[in-house]
């Protein structure tokens, strides 16, 4: 694999026009909300799913002489993840006032973080593909900071015909804003970034990244421009929430600016709204500058400052990740880096991986893991969690295998039992006689009795060996599948002649 500049023009990403060539530059702030009990300043529930208004403190309210006091929890948690994206920790930083109206937002303004956030730059690697050829391409993205602020509430529009309603339950929910710089090029890229993103928070625990339950979202900011100008005018894409949508917004979005462009018209730096109904972006309002929202120093926080033992006493703590696990995969277990890269797309699905290819060949188990065991979680629609088979099962499979005690075609078999019925492995091949025959005389006379049948295979055969082939399968269809594999090919080619 190649490492790429994400910031270098890339012919391959260029989009065509009418009238030549153009890229798409592409940053994204993505919001992730905390993993954590209680909300950033206030005590009140973060749990999902309450019944509207349940879960406001009078802090989350903005009742009168109210006061917020920090979420130690939560200025973890963003250490923690700014660390994982191999990010600067600022060991002071200070809130600031976002002030702008909406009437989910009951104090008038957000608790935010503008000058001077928690974490500063950082970095993270994507892999983008695969080509044609089955290759894949690292691409490094920079992050430009993360900062810590408060979710605003929600107001819901379509309960009733002349009001709107008001939920607070998400007011004051702590979210890191994770502001990415413009290195992303396409919109594999932006859909590959947002993936590996949610992977390491969720690696971290330090956000559980269900974007359908909006605890991850994304602004889209997208421009164009020829390859090697400046920068172009961009238009903000506000609260994207799968990746598929930023996939196809960002599509959506370069086209249309593009045919603005290539008819003469300029680009008007706007916030807008993607239809994902219609797969199209809109215009929501004009975009705001930092100025408008008037941004100052919160006058009832103080800075926040702690010392370095705090950020290595939380980096001491901190899991393996994606990249390193993957690493180890590839270098000390021989997988593919497709393959590695499913394994750790999901710490549930890692984790399951090591436990059944703990003492046993990688890539076998590798193969029973993603093959059959993701291939029937996918058809089941089931996640890793809810797997009916664990992995001391499919160990046990994999066991049965390379003593010879089944052939493959009766690993297939057994799984499905285990996978309906549970049981041991081995208890079940013992008891329902599935064990693989190995007697070389029992195969030998099923051999004979599939060769004296069939003269005119065994004169095609000689003339064209691959034959053999056929050969057998009908030996293992007479013996049920219970044959050894290898012994068969063996006997059959000896029998006849072949090589």
């Amino acid at each position: 694999m190649t490492i790429v500049d994400a910031r270098t023009a890339d012919p391959k990403r260029f989009i065509s026009g009418a009238t030549g060539d153009w890229e798409v530059i592409i940053g994204l702030e993505v919001h992730a909300q905390v993993t954590s009990n209680s909300k950033l300043f206030s005590g009140a529930s973060t749990k999902f799913g309450a019944e509207p208004n349940a879960h406001v403190s009078l802090v989350d309210a903005a009742m009168p002489g109210m006061l917020p006091v920090i979420n130690l929890e939560c200025v973890k948690q963003a250490v923690r993840t700014g660390l994982g994206l191999n990010a600067k920790i600022n060991l002071k930083s200070v809130f600031d006032r976002k002030n702008y109206f909406y009437p989910d937002l009951p104090q008038g303004y957000q608790i935010s973080q503008f000058e001077q956030p928690i974490v500063g730059e950082g970095k993270i690697t994507i892999s983008v593909g695969p080509d044609k050829k089955g290759e894949f391409e690292d691409v490094e993205i920079g992050i430009e900071r993360l900062h810590l602020e408060q979710d605003a509430g929600k107001s819901i529009h379509d309960q009733h015909p002349t009001m709107s309603f008001v939920d607070l339950n998400r007011s004051g929910v702590a979210l890191m804003e994770i502001v990415s710089k413009p290195d992303l090029r396409s919109s594999d890229e932006a859909k590959a970034y947002v993936t590996k993103l949610r992977t390491i928070v969720r690696y971290l625990g330090t956000c559980d990244g269900n974007m359908d339950e909006g605890a991850m979202r994304a602004d889209v900011n997208v421009s164009v421009r020829r390859p090697g100008e400046d920068f172009g005018t961009r238009c903000e894409i506000k609260n994207v929430n799968s990746i598929r949508f930023i996939g196809q917004a960002i599509d959506y979005e370069a086209r249309r600016q593009i045919a603005v462009l290539e008819d003469g018209g300029t680009i008007d730096q706007e916030t807008r709204l993607f239809d994902s109904a219609k797969g199209e972006t809109r215009p929501m309002r004009s975009k705001e500058e930092a100025h408008d929202y008037r941004y100052f120093p919160d006058p009832d926080l103080l800075p926040l400052v702690f010392d370095q033992k705090f950020v290595d006493d939380l980096k001491a703590g901190l899991p393996a990740l994606p990249d390193e696990i993957k690493s180890n995969f590839i270098n000390e277990m021989g997988l593919s880096a497709y393959d590695a890269s499913i394994l750790v797309s999901e710490k549930a699905i890692a984790d399951f991986f090591q436990a059944v290819a703990e003492g046993r060949d990688g890539k076998l188990a590798a193969n029973w893991v993603i093959n059959d065991l993701l291939g029937a979680l996918n058809k089941a629609s089931l996640d890793i969690s809810q797997s009916p088979m664990t992995a001391d099962q499919l160990g046990g499979i994999i066991d049965l295998i390379k003593e010879g005690t089944i052939s493959g075609k009766i690993a297939k078999d057994l799984f499905e039992i285990v996978w309906n019925e549970g049981g041991n492995p081995a208890k079940i091949v013992e008891e329902r006689g599935m064990k693989q025959v190995t007697d070389t005389g029992a195969i030998e006379k099923a051999v004979d009795e599939i060769i004296a049948a069939n003269p005119d295979k065994v004169a095609q055969a000689k003339e064209k060996p691959t034959l053999a082939g056929w050969f057998v399968g009908q030996v293992m269809k007479k013996t049920g599948g219970k044959a050894n594999p290898q012994v068969v090919n063996k006997l059959i080619k000896a029998k006849l002649g072949i090589e």
